[in-house]
C-alpha cells in the first residue's frame, strides 16, 4: 500500500455551511476504529444507526447523527469507508471536523481523493472519474445526461472491447514471432488477423464519425452577435436573457466590450456574447472593442449577423464562421429575402431564433444520450488508435512492425481509461475535483 493511500482520510460531502443534512466522509484502515471510538461501536455494513457522535479525547457530546459504515473492498472507495451525517449547522460540522483533525494517523484529504482512490482501488475507470467531474459541473439537462451515460461506464465497454479484439489480433502476431518453430503452435495466416484488424478499424471509425463532438458539451455552444452600431444587439441579448444584461441607447458606440451570456435552450449550454458595434471607430477604447470582436469571432460556433437594413457581414467575417442573418427590426421594414425577420423589443421572431440557435446547438454537441467522447484527450487517443491499426493493416508489412502497431494502439486506448502509466493525467483530473469528494 503507498504512502498516499495508506493514510485515512476525512472531509465534508459537501460546502460548509448552513444546511439542515452535511455529510463527514472518513475512508482508510483507521476508519472503523475511529468510528467506534466517536459512535460507541461500528454499525453493521451498510446499515445506518442513529448514534451520539463525541469526541474521543474529551467524551464531549458533537451531535447525535446517522451512521454508515462500509468495509472494503465494497465501498466507493474500496477502502474501509464511513459517514457521519450530522445536523449542517457550521458549528456542528466545524466541531466534528475539528475533533477529527486531533486524530492521530488521520489527515484531511485533497481534492478528489476519494474518487482518485476509488480508480486505484478499480471501482471505476479514469472516464469514469471525469465523467462524474462533469456530472458535479452540469448546468444542463443534456450535460447531466451526458455526465450519467459515461459515469456509467458507456466509453469504458467500447475502449474494453477495441483493446480485447487488439489483444486477440496481437496474440496472433507475438505467437508467430516467438513461436513460430514449436510444433504445436498453429502455422500464422494473414487471412485471420486482416479480417480482425479490419473490424476493429471499421468499430472505431463509426464511433468517431457518428458521435458528434460531445466533448464541446461541457464549454457549450459560442454564438456571437454581430452587427453595425444601433442594429439592436444589446436589445437582444437583454430579450435573450430576459433582464437588463447591457446597455441599450440610441447612440453609436455605447457597447465597448464583449458582454456573455450563458443560457439553457432545451437542455443545451449555449453562451451568447454581446459584442461591439462594428464601424470604422472614433476613439481608442470603441477600436479596442471592435478588435476584440473581430479576435474572437474565429472561436465562435455561430455568428448572428444583426442589420436592420439588410446589409451583409464583411467578408472577414462571413469566411470565419457560421453566418446566421437576422433583419432586426423587422417591425419597421420589410427583411430581405433569406433573413430572419427580429423585433427583439416585441418579442417578435424571438422564438424562431431560439428554435434555430438550439437546433445548431444540438447538431454541433449532440443530445448528450450518444455521447462517448466528453474530452478531447479521448478522441485524440482513439483517432490514434485508429491510425495505429490502419498501419498494421498494411500488407506485406513486417510481423514485428505490425506488432508494435497494435502495441501502439492498445497503449492510446489504454490511456483514456487509465489502464497504462498516465500519472500526470491523473493529477490533472483529480486536483479538479472539490474537497471531500
Amino acid at each position: 500500500m503507498s504512502e498516499a493511500t495508506s493514510a485515512t482520510i476525512y472531509a465534508p460531502g459537501a460546502g460548509i455551511g448552513k444546511a439542515a443534512i452535511a455529510i463527514v466522509r472518513l475512508s482508510g484502515p483507521q476508519t472503523s476504529s475511529i468510528v467506534e471510538k466517536m459512535a460507541g461501536e461500528l454499525p453493521a455494513p451498510r446499515v445506518a444507526r442513529y448514534a451520539a457522535l463525541r469526541d474521543p479525547g474529551s467524551g464531549e457530546l458533537l451531535d447525535r447523527c446517522i451512521v454508515l459504515y462500509f468495509p472494503a473492498p465494497t465501498s466507493a472507495t474500496g477502502e474501509d469507508y464511513a459517514e457521519f451525517q450530522i445536523h449542517g449547522g457550521r458549528a456542528v460540522v466545524e466541531g466534528v471536523l475539528a475533533s477529527l483533525a486531533r486524530q492521530s494517523g488521520l489527515r484531511p484529504a485533497d481534492p478528489g481523493e476519494f474518487v482518485r482512490r476509488g480508480f486505484i482501488n478499480g471501482k471505476l475507470d479514469l472516464s469514469q472519474a471525469e465523467a462524474l467531474a462533469d456530472l458535479i459541473e452540469a448546468q444542463t439537462e443534456a450535460q447531466r445526461r451526458q455526465a450519467l451515460r459515461l459515469a456509467g461506464g458507456a466509453l469504458r465497454r467500447k475502449v474494453e472491447h477495441w483493446r480485447e479484439l487488439l489483444i486477440e489480433a496481437l496474440s496472433l502476431v507475438e505467437a508467430e514471432l516467438d513461436f513460430s518453430d514449436e510444433a504445436d503452435v498453429d502455422v500464422f495466416d494473414r487471412r485471420r488477423l486482416d479480417p480482425l484488424l479490419a473490424t476493429i478499424c471499421d468499430e472505431i471509425a463509426v464511433a468517431l464519425q457518428d458521435n458528434p463532438a460531445s466533448e464541446r458539451m461541457r464549454d457549450g455552444f459560442r454564438v456571437m452577435i454581430l452587427g453595425p452600431p444601433n442594429a439592436g444587439k444589446s436589445t437582444l441579448i437583454n430579450a435573450l436573457t430576459q433582464r437588463d444584461l447591457a446597455i441599450v441607447s440610441p447612440h453609436a458606440g455605447t457597447t465597448r466590450d464583449m458582454i456573455e451570456a450563458h443560457l439553457d435552450l432545451e437542455g443545451m449550454p449555449v453562451t451568447v456574447v454581446d459584442t461591439a458595434g462594428l464601424r470604422d471607430a472614433l476613439d481608442e477604447i470603441e477600436k479596442l472593442g471592435v478588435a476584440r470582436v473581430f479576435d474572437a469571432v474565429d472561436a465562435a460556433d455561430l455568428a448572428i449577423w444583426l442589420s436592420p437594413e439588410g446589409r451583409g457581414p464583411p467578408e472577414t467575417i462571413a469566411a470565419a464562421t457560421d453566418i446566421l442573418r437576422v433583419a432586426s427590426k423587422c417591425d419597421l421594414a420589410r427583411p430581405p429575402p433569406g433573413w430572419l425577420p427580429l423585433s427583439a423589443p416585441t418579442g417578435m421572431g424571438l422564438e424562431a431564433l431560439l428554435a434555430e440557435i438550439g437546433a445548431r446547438a444540438r447538431a454541433r454537441l449532440g443530445d448528450g444520450d450518444s455521447a462517448l467522447f466528453a474530452r478531447v484527450r479521448h478522441r485524440a487517443a482513439t483517432q490514434a488508435a485508429h491510425a495505429a491499426i490502419t498501419a498494421a493493416s498494411l500488407q506485406d508489412k513486417p510481423l514485428e512492425l505490425v506488432a508494435e502497431d497494435l502495441r501502439r494502439a492498445a497503449w492510446a486506448l489504454g490511456r483514456i481509461v487509465g489502464s497504462v502509466d498516465v500519472e500526470d493525467i491523473l493529477d490533472a483530473v483529480f486536483s479538479r475535483f472539490c474537497i471531500g469528494k
